[in-house]
């Protein structure tokens, strides 16, 4: 997690603008700093003054809705980006009371707080995409996102990481690509925490995309035999190819990953033994059934296997935003960096 001070917020590191920044919002300061990030952020993108504006209405909207209705809010602002422009992506998660009626909750003039009410609704008005999944008791997930044009189609993979607490980078490190037809997505967690594992699993990310097309034991391979300089990392690659059915895995070390179909089911797929970079006895894939309308979640080890989709009605028909913001706020441990992934073909 990354605490953000209440004061003036410099320029972004270019790293920053892709991660982007986690704040822990309990307090009006620190509301007004994710909307102070935001802006800046979308400065640094070049974003239209008219968009900008845009923008911080609805930064300050969700992280004020975070401060007057939340248990443990948190608020992530990154970049989002497509071959033709780039816009900001804010994801609001807490575990408080959670809404009853959300579909009331989005009209002018509902709180719950004596306030005016008009949160959700100006963000409503004012994001190119958004979506909120909430419940009674376990809490609430909002996505936004405010792009300079037209919002692009939704994204087939989405994914976050946070990392360990105190600590300012994650070790674990999600990606996804298309490449000649292949869709493709990585997980790597790297060895520890730190700068060391974010160097490592960064190392992997860059070779995942510029890997050329091939299945993924074979980007394994290409990972594994690149990332010996680095600390080391456990990571998988997954290949979902919807015209065969089915999901195809490779993976060393702890890396989870689950087919969940539209039917009920869930298939876990299994990654071999060993650390990408350093030591392996083989690699293997893995072929998993595949139905129309299946979700793929991959995680590294600073999540559980214990989070059950059937306890969060409707979730999985959600965005992929949200079905990860939940999935780390209720599967993810404080004790270790963690990384989502979770994946959706048309």
């Amino acid at each position: 997690m990354v605490p953000m001070s209440g004061g003036t917020v410099a320029s972004l590191p270019e790293g920053l603008l892709d991660e982007g920044v986690w704040f822990r919002v309990e307090a009006a300061g620190t509301a007004a700093a994710v909307r102070r990030t935001a802006e800046r952020l979308a400065a640094d993108l070049a974003m239209p003054e008219k968009r900008i504006a845009d923008l911080a209405i609805v930064a300050a909207e969700a992280a004020g809705n975070l401060v007057k209705h939340a248990q443990q809010g948190t608020m992530l602002v990154r970049t989002i980006r497509t071959a033709e422009q780039a816009g900001v992506e804010m994801i609001a998660i807490d575990s408080g009371p959670g809404i009853a009626d959300v579909a009331h909750a989005l009209g002018d003039g509902h709180s719950t707080a004596g306030t005016l009410g008009i949160g959700l609704g100006a963000i409503l008005r004012q994001a190119s995409r958004w979506d909120i999944y909430s419940l009674p008791g376990k809490g609430t997930v909002l996505s936004m996102q405010v792009w300079p044009g037209p919002a692009p189609a939704p994204d087939w993979a989405a994914g976050l990481t946070r990392p360990i607490t105190g600590e300012t980078v994650s070790g674990d490190a999600v990606a996804s690509r298309e490449v000649d037809g292949r869709h493709q997505m990585l997980v790597s967690d790297g060895l520890g925490h730190g700068g060391l594992a974010a160097a490592a699993s960064h190392e992997a990310v860059r070779v995942f995309r510029q890997t050329p097309a091939a299945p993924p034991a074979a980007v394994v391979e290409a990972l594994h035999r690149t990332l010996g300089h680095t600390r080391g990392a456990a990571l998988a690659v997954a290949e979902l190819d919807p015209v065969a059915g089915v999901v195809r895995y490779a993976g060393l070390g702890n890396i989870s990953g689950t087919v969940f179909g539209p039917d009920g089911t869930r298939r876990g797929m299994i990654s071999m033994p060993g650390i990408a970079g350093h030591q392996r006895r083989q690699i293997r894939e893995y072929d998993y059934p595949m139905l129309p309308g299946s979700i793929v979640v991959m995680h590294s080890d600073g999540l559980v296997d214990r989070w059950n989709p059937a306890e969060y009605p409707g979730l999985l028909t959600r965005s992929i935003e949200l079905i990860a913001g939940t999935v780390l706020r209720d599967a993810g441990t404080r004790r270790d960096d963690a990384g989502v992934l979770v994946a959706r073909l048309p």
